[in-house]
């Protein structure tokens, strides 16, 4: 992160991080810790998507962030559950509560599913897995933190913390059970084939996880009668320890892709020669993960084999994955530290990291190894303390699970330096013959293909649709009602202009032009208005003789033509005579 430009921003972010996961893990009831759940994922959503300029780390954090959200509404109905039968949030009450039975048992495993939902979510558990290989999208460093060894482990921790909820319904145990052995089986087979070294180990994560939730719901932990039960304390024992090796190998793998700048691991190789410190770091932790004799791993792994003596299908599946393990983190190895460099030029340049970067991957490979040392009988403290409580905690993990655990680890070590260091078995042999087989996992199960084709392309359609509806239909109504209102403001502006507006602006015009030929008649004289009226009488003498029906003849309608005549010329002659004596005047 040296030479990036939200170098701040990034510490920032992961400090939220590290506060809100501080937070979960010390609260004392189950409000304050959906609080910091909820938390946890906002800052992840910003981690995975810290280069949002990139389509893939922006699609990456929408996929983490909608993916986790829907595990989330089951956590949320389980707490609003315990909040309706128990009345509290309080842990210590909640658990004391269940554990009297004075919740119905359908309640108590119904609640209990809730709250796994939560942890399906954030420990990307089948069938919510597939965001977690996605979230490589972002700074190695985020993967090694908040990918590996404390986001995603704050799904076991949940269910180890409410164990007791779990160990009141033997139903939602056994959910917890299968679902945590069907995504350690998925996410193993898938990291098979995967050739992106942050992927496989994203997918060995996914693994791991369902490895420690199968152990939680083999029984686990009952506070309320403080027994400590196999997969308490196998789960947590294994938490502990995975933390510390998947860092390493996170890290580790940052180192490489720092090296080469490439995340493909075909296009490595001979490593080993040219990165002194992160070659054997790496290979400890795969070391470790494998269950090589006397690592973290060895130990805490043994103890998940022993949750499961007593459940035959349990037993042989985790033995399975436990040996693909082996096999697919050494396929890495072999592929990434040895054999002949596959990229010349990539080779070339290929350097050790800085130290800065280079030491923490010493001090995790110290922890690597010796970590899961606290578990040995032996010693009166760590975990196994747990042994001094009132009841065993475990059935214990004998030299022949040891052997048994060793030699399956082995195994898948020996298969796959036969197939990628000696070349006795060829890989590409292998592939041609379980072809579809291999087509499977190399694309995930196809889940991605199945969520795309059953969720979102319906979910698409249908806000396509909506969108439609709302452009066409609702906007439509909206819109044509704007363009008839126009339209009706139109006519009527229309209607007011020339209509109403143009019979008040013509009666003043009329007005105005008999005003401009009747102001003629007022001249203030009274001669004239003499001779108007005298006009006027004669002009109602004859329309009475019309009315009267009184035929004038001709001599007379002449003498009253010439009367009319001459009266309009005196009338006329005195308009002029004061016309005169006014501009005389001026």
């Amino acid at each position: 992160m040296k030479d990036d430009p939200r170098f701040s921003r990034f510490f920032a972010y992961l400090s939220l991080f590290l506060f809100s996961m501080l937070g979960l893990v010390i609260s004392d009831n189950f409000f304050m810790t959906f609080i910091f759940w909820e938390l946890v994922g906002l800052t992840s959503y910003l981690l995975i998507g810290f280069w949002f300029e990139k389509k893939s780390a922006a699609d990456a954090c929408k996929k983490a962030f909608l993916t986790t959200r829907v595990g989330d509404l089951g956590f949320l109905i389980g707490l609003m559950m315990i909040a309706f039968y128990c009345g509290t949030f309080n842990f210590a009450e909640v658990f004391t509560i269940i554990g009297a039975g004075s919740v119905p048992p359908v309640m108590v495993t119904i609640l209990a599913i809730g709250v796994f939902c939560g942890a399906v979510g954030k420990s990307a558990q089948f069938p919510l897995h597939t965001w977690l290989p996605d979230a490589m999208e972002g700074p190695t460093p985020v993967s090694a933190i908040v990918h590996s060894a404390t986001m995603v482990a704050a799904g076991v921790y949940l269910v180890a913390r409410t164990m007791s909820v779990f160990v009141a319904s033997a139903d939602a145990s056994f959910v917890v059970a299968i679902i945590g052995v069907i995504t350690s089986l998925l996410a193993a087979t898938i990291a098979l084939v995967q050739v992106d070294i942050k992927r496989i180990l994203a997918y060995s994560t996914i693994s791991q996880l369902g490895y420690m939730i199968m152990a939680l719901g083999l029984y686990g932990y009952d506070s309320a009668n403080d027994i400590h039960s196999p997969g308490f304390y196998a789960a947590t024992f294994h938490l502990m320890t995975h933390a510390f090796f998947k860092s390493l190998l996170f890290m580790g793998a940052g180192s490489v892709i720092h090296a080469v700048h490439t995340n493909d691991i075909m296009e490595m190789g001979g490593l080993w020669k040219k990165m002194k410190i992160t070659a054997p770091a790496f290979l400890i932790g795969s070391l470790s993960i494998a269950g090589f004799p006397l690592t973290s791993g060895f130990f805490s792994k043994d103890e998940i084999v022993a949750t499961t003596f007593g459940h035959p299908v349990f037993t042989v599946l985790t033995l399975l994955i436990a040996f693909m393990t082996a096999f697919y983190m050494w396929r890495l190895c072999f592929l990434t530290f040895f054999g002949k460099p596959r990229d010349e030029h990539r080779y070339e340049h290929a350097h050790e990291s800085p130290k800065t970067m280079a030491y923490p991957l010493i001090f995790l490979a110290f922890m690597a190894i010796f970590a899961g040392w606290t578990g040995i009988p032996a010693l009166k403290h760590g975990f196994a303390s747990f042994l001094y409580h009132s009841e065993p905690y475990h059935p214990h993990a004998d030299w022949m699970n040891y052997i048994v655990s060793s030699l399956v680890g082995l195994s898948g070590i020996g298969l796959a330096y036969l197939m990628y260091m000696k070349k006795t078995i060829s890989p590409d042999v292998m592939m041609a013959r379980f072809k579809p087989l291999y087509n499977l996992f190399w694309n995930k199960w196809y889940f991605d293909e199945l969520y795309q084709a059953t969720i979102i392309n319906p979910i698409m359609a249908f806000g396509r649709l909506m969108w439609k509806f709302d452009s066409n239909v609702i906007d439509g109504a909206v819109n044509g009602t704007a363009v008839l209102t126009m339209w009706w403001a139109d006519l009527k502006f229309w209607f007011d202009k020339w209509i109403i507006d143009g019979a008040v602006n013509g009666a003043g015009f009329i007005v105005r032009m008999m005003a401009a030929v009747l102001k003629y008649l007022q001249t203030g004289r009274m001669q004239f208005y003499m001779i108007f009226s005298m006009v006027f009488i004669i002009v109602m003498i004859l329309l009475k003789f019309e009315i009267a029906h009184i035929d004038l003849d001709w001599p007379m309608m002449t003498a009253l033509f010439i009367a009319a005549i001459g009266l309009l010329s005196v009338a006329a002659r005195f308009v002029s005579e004061e016309n005169q004596e006014s501009e005389n005047e001026k």
